[in-house]
């Protein structure tokens, strides 16, 4: 089986508008906005990624704010045409792979509690869910779990991260240009 191939850079304010459609595409009527996106790139503490298939068409992207030595995920999509591809995978894992670049300790995140492959993904990599944030999501009020990783510069941590990296490279060819 051929291994799929994913490029993963920085979000671009030329991406904005393939970004908004993967974004109307994963969550319809309640999304973030294109001067949203545009307020986060322009934002020192935000990082934001995208990434592409072979044909160069943004499949997905994703973002966190790093603040002192925490990095919040503030969100992950795929557009539905190209889940199950290990994009999301990779997503987090250009994350993470900033977050030991610029000496971030733990990641945090909120995921929809009816998100399970979001939070099998998570759990995959060591998080934890630490909490729940009763009616967090205002489109249908739904409660998010809050989940947390240990410090990712523990042994622990970091074996189950170089583990997962691994497989995912064995299933995935992935170039990062963080």
């Amino acid at each position: 089986m051929e291994k799929v191939q994913i490029k993963i850079e920085p979000m671009q304010r030329d991406y904005l508008d393939d970004v908004i459609q993967v974004e109307e595409r994963s969550y319809g009527p309640h999304h973030w906005s294109k001067e949203s996106f545009f307020n986060e790139i322009n934002n020192e503490l935000a990082k934001y990624y995208c990434s592409f298939n072979e044909k160069g068409e943004l499949t997905g992207y994703a973002g966190c704010w790093q603040i002192l030595e925490e990095a919040h995920i503030t969100n992950i999509s795929v557009s539905p045409d190209f889940r199950r591809k290990h994009i999301g995978e990779a997503l987090l894992n250009a994350i993470i792979k900033s977050c030991y670049k610029e000496m971030i300790k733990y990641i945090t995140l909120e995921v929809r509690v009816s998100n399970e492959p979001a939070i099998k993904l998570y759990e995959k990599y060591g998080f934890k869910s630490l909490g729940v944030r009763k009616g967090y999501y205002q489109d249908n009020n739904e409660d998010a779990l809050i989940m947390w990783t240990e410090n990712i510069f523990y042994d622990k941590f970091k074996s189950i991260y170089e583990q997962n990296l691994k497989n995912l490279e064995e299933k995935a060819g992935i170039t990062y240009k963080l």
